[in-house]
């Protein structure tokens, strides 16, 4: 990680769940210096690094980077008494699923600048993907957000919601379907005579090479399976399985479409709170 990047001070982490958490992790570990960070949590769970306190007022000085860190289900709850502590001085990040820009901007509108930012969870370990999109963030603090959430892996700036909504979809949910699959390729080794501890590790391990190594030499996935399946092989008879009648095309678009749908009701819900 770049020595001269630096996190604005103050900055808060309001919450700091699985996400928000993955997030710190990943700067700590990048040895990126968390002293300006303020998290604050009611249940005022220690976050390494960082002051943590209860309530709002316990703060100090108004934040110049607020990350939104919470369930999107919380914002009606949190969003009166947060605003309080503003100015025009503060860019909020929101980590939250489905909440649009243009909602949030009702909530805050004294701030000087709103972005949503959707993350994987491996930015833990700086291998993550985020997408960032706002309409009113300056070319400063665009690039600022980048630089910090580029050092967590790759980070983009998205042209529109409906892009960023497509890239939650895959890269925010992905590690989640990624784990189920991982798991299912331990079940199968198990269930040919493996023990669990090391079908566990060859399926971790087989993933993580497959990914690696196209991630470092540029070769499509098309390329590597034609590679590994020599005609009328082991590899081909299995891929005659998962390439009939596209049963596993048509199961991970089913997977991210329903994952974007909910997302568009996470939307909706949020817009109707506004105007309730």
């Amino acid at each position: 990680m770049n020595g001269t990047l630096k996190l604005p001070a103050p900055t808060w982490f309001v919450g700091c769940g699985n996400m928000g958490g993955a997030i710190l992790d990943g700067w700590r570990a990048g040895g990126l210096d968390l002293s300006p960070v303020t998290v604050i949590r009611p249940s005022g769970t220690p976050v390494e690094g960082t002051r943590t306190v209860t309530g709002f007022a316990d703060a100090g000085p108004p934040p110049k980077l607020v990350v939104l860190a919470f369930k999107p289900q919380k914002l009606e709850e949190v969003a009166p008494e947060l605003r309080k502590w503003l100015s025009a001085r503060t860019v909020i990040v929101s980590l939250l699923a489905g909440v649009e820009a243009a909602s949030l901007r009702q909530r805050f509108p004294g701030v000087g600048a709103v972005v949503r930012a959707i993350p994987s969870l491996p930015v833990a370990v700086r291998r993550g993907v985020t997408g960032l999109y706002s309409t009113d963030a300056g070319q400063q603090t665009q690039q600022e957000l980048n630089d910090l959430f580029s050092a967590l892996g790759f980070a983009m700036w998205m042209a529109d919601e409906s892009k960023l909504a497509a890239l939650g979809s895959v890269a925010g949910a992905g590690p989640a379907y990624v784990a189920r699959f991982v798991a299912a390729l331990t079940k199968a080794g198990v269930k040919r005579g493996l023990t669990e501890e090391i079908a566990a590790v060859i399926a971790r391990e087989t993933v993580l090479g497959t990914a690696w190594m196209a991630a470092t030499t540029g070769e499509g996935m098309e390329s590597i399976a034609r590679r590994v399946a020599s005609p009328k092989g082991t590899t081909e008879a299995g891929l005659a399985v998962l390439d009939g009648e596209g049963v596993l095309d048509d199961l991970i678009a089913a997977t991210i479409n329903a994952a974007f749908s909910r997302g568009a009701e996470l939307a909706e819900e949020a817009r109707a709170a506004v105007q309730a």
